[in-house]
């Protein structure tokens, strides 16, 4: 110590007690009950199981319950399987260069012991007796001889007991229970020739028989409608394999919650991978909307660190470039080789949802929903309808649509029915608003220039240069409408819209149905695996595309824990503005971009839309200037 330093006072450094060292180890294996089931799962997977069952209670907070007929373990193993670090998968670290396990760190069974009471009962075939351990976080319990099936089954009860605070920060009982589900969908995806079980509460709530074809699995799991859309996909390089399926350009999601990856058998998450895909397609998907895909890759695991983060999810590659381009290729090769043409089937006893589809030989200015039980539904976001074929044979032969590769552009119609609406909601608002708010400008002084690529409207006011977007600044008047309406009104539909929903969506969807229904929606349960709709908000107009409830929900589950209900209102609004509001690509009148520009301007909020885009940008004369390099 220097001369004049002097001591501080203070705690100290000191070395953690064994117990609060597993507790913090704890927190980076065991996030929620889908990490318990993920890190068990996989543990019966190494262990050879072909017959998994999951049994949970109170979403995984209270009890579960993974039951497998592997190879089991010995007394000795049994005994050592809690210790920390303790692992059958690899002797030394040379040997994660060639991993092929789903675990080998050896740290799940004591972390989860660390929050949770554990009970273990194991047998391999070739014993008399089982061995049952007893363990929590206080350390190993007992440890007996007992009775048992060949495999193993471990039961883990009240999750967190430890940790109290952990629980405050789970989501709701549906959505912890929709995460469990996801972990045990994409298992299933994996290891299609593994039977798993999912029972919640003495429920099923998925089950997936053993099977050797990816495609049987993805109708258990994602339904017929899904599967009908998938179109294989093979692709070998020097440096990875890949197959499995992707869907045609007519199958999309706002969200990626219909893509699985997996790397030699390994379930992952990777932005590499997601991008790839989504660039195989080019411009054959909108913006915003991701395409289905189901795809595992074999690659050399000296190519894979799988060691990134101790839940395993996470994958650092090797080659990415290269591994980045086998991807797109594989998606250009897949899609080439398959007719993209959607086509809608229609029969008379089966008639599009509020279609303008009719006569014979008639040609529709575009094509809106399938009925229940068609095979495939055609969006009007994609292509212009050029001509019906019809069969000459009338009855029940269905008439085949098909759709040209021209760029839809929304017809003038459309668009004033869209502006119309938002005219209708704000009316009511429109004295106090002129009086309360007002927007950067007057529109009395404002001069349009017109469109430019259907996207933006150029105008001037008060010696700048102003572009609008359109769909946003539409958005942001539906939205602000929307949320000032609490009664928006619904309208039957004509005939009601089956929803095949994915087993994850299944088990959130429970939570939002009342505010749902607040909305307008009307959902009802309609078999074991869909829900029909038979109402949707009088906002929409006619149905589109049903895609949009499948949005909904997935946007709510993107953005994770919502307490309030406000804020599940607030998400709806801004979903249902979306899809109402004028679309990019939308021809508009100079009477028609007036008037979005007047109800842009009586918005309290007129800059930016609901998700935070700007409505408009603004360019003064100076600013152009300098952007030119004028001097005077």
């Amino acid at each position: 110590m220097t001369e004049g330093s002097r001591d501080i006072p203070g705690p100290g450094i000191r070395v953690l007690d064994e117990s609060t060292i597993n507790k913090i180890a704890a927190g980076e294996v065991v996030e929620r009950p889908a990490s318990v089931v993920k890190e068990l799962i996989d543990n019966s997977i190494d262990a050879n199981a072909t017959d998994i069952r999951v049994e949970i209670r109170g979403s995984g907070t209270k009890s579960i319950i993974i039951v497998d007929n592997g190879t089991g373990m010995s007394h000795k193993d049994a005994s050592l399987a809690f210790q920390k670090h303790a692992t059958s998968k690899i002797n030394s670290i040379e040997d994660l260069n060639s991993v092929l396990t789903l675990g080998f760190r050896g740290e799940a069974l004591a972390s989860i012991a660390s929050v949770a009471k554990v009970e273990m009962v194991t047998r391999q075939e070739k014993d008399i007796s089982g061995t049952k351990v007893v363990v929590d976080n206080s350390g190993l319990r007992s440890i007996s001889s007992a009775g048992s099936h060949a495999g193993t089954s471990i039961s883990v009860e009240d999750l967190f007991y430890t940790t109290p605070a952990r629980r405050k920060y789970l989501k709701s009982m549906r959505t912890e229970l929709a995460h469990i589900t996801d972990v045990v969908t994409r298992h299933a995806i994996s290891y299609p020739d593994i039977s798993f079980t999912l029972i919640s509460d003495g429920k099923v709530i998925m089950r997936s028989p053993s099977s050797h074809d990816l495609l049987d699995s993805i109708i258990h799991l994602y339904g017929a409608d899904v599967a009908r859309s998938l179109i294989p996909l093979e692709f070998e390089s020097d440096l990875v394999s890949l197959s499995g399926y992707i869907s045609k350009p007519q199958l999309t999601r706002s969200g990626n919650d219909l893509q699985a990856f997996f790397i030699n058998g390994r379930s992952i998450s990777s932005k590499l991978i997601g991008n790839a895909v989504r660039l195989g397609y080019y411009t054959l998907l909108p913006k915003g909307r991701y395409p289905a895909a189901f795809l595992k890759f074999t690659i050399d695991p000296i190519h894979v660190d799988v060691n990134v983060h101790p839940t395993k999810r996470e994958v650092r590659l090797s080659h990415e470039k290269e591994i980045e381009l086998a991807i797109i290729t594989a998606v250009e090769q897949a899609l080439a080789s398959t007719n993209l043409v959607p086509e809608a089937r229609i029969t008379k006893k089966e008639t599009a949802v509020q279609s303008n589809i009719s006569g014979t030989g008639e040609t529709a200015s575009h094509v809106k929903e399938k009925g229940p039980g068609l095979p495939e539904r055609t969006s009007v976001n994609q292509a212009r309808t050029d001509d019906i074929i019809r069969d000459a044979e009338a009855g029940e032969k269905p008439a085949v649509v098909r759709e040209s590769k021209e760029p839809y552009h929304y017809p003038l119609k459309d668009t004033q029915r869209r502006l119309k609406k938002s005219e209708r909601l704000q009316m009511q608002y429109e004295a106090q608003a002129e009086s309360a708010a007002r927007g950067p400008f007057h529109t009395d002084d404002v001069k349009i220039y017109g469109q430019f690529a259907d996207l933006y409207l150029i105008m001037e006011t008060e010696g700048k240069l102003i572009m609008v977007d359109q769909h946003a600044a539409h958005e942001r008047i539906m939205y602000e409408q929307v949320l000032r309406t609490r009664e928006i009104g619904w309208q039957e539909l004509i005939t009601p819209v089956t929803l095949d929903l994915s087993t994850k969506e299944k088990a959130i969807i429970g939570d939002y149905i009342p505010s749902l229904e607040k909305m307008g929606f009307a959902i009802s349960d309609f078999g074991p695996n869909s829900y029909v709709v038979t109402t949707i908000p009088s906002i929409f107009g006619k149905l589109e595309d049903t895609s949009v409830i499948h949005d909904i929900i997935s946007d709510l589950l993107s953005h994770g824990r919502i307490k309030e209900d406000t804020e599940v209102y607030d998400r709806l609004c801004s979903t249902m503005a979306c899809r109402a509001a004028i679309k990019g690509g939308a021809v508009c009148t100079p009477e028609q971009m007036h008037e979005l520009i007047r109800q842009l301007m009586l918005c309290d909020n007129p800059y930016t839309c609901p998700h935070g885009r700007p409505t408009m940008l603004t360019f003064t004369k100076e600013e152009l200037g300098r952007m030119f390099g004028r001097t005077g």
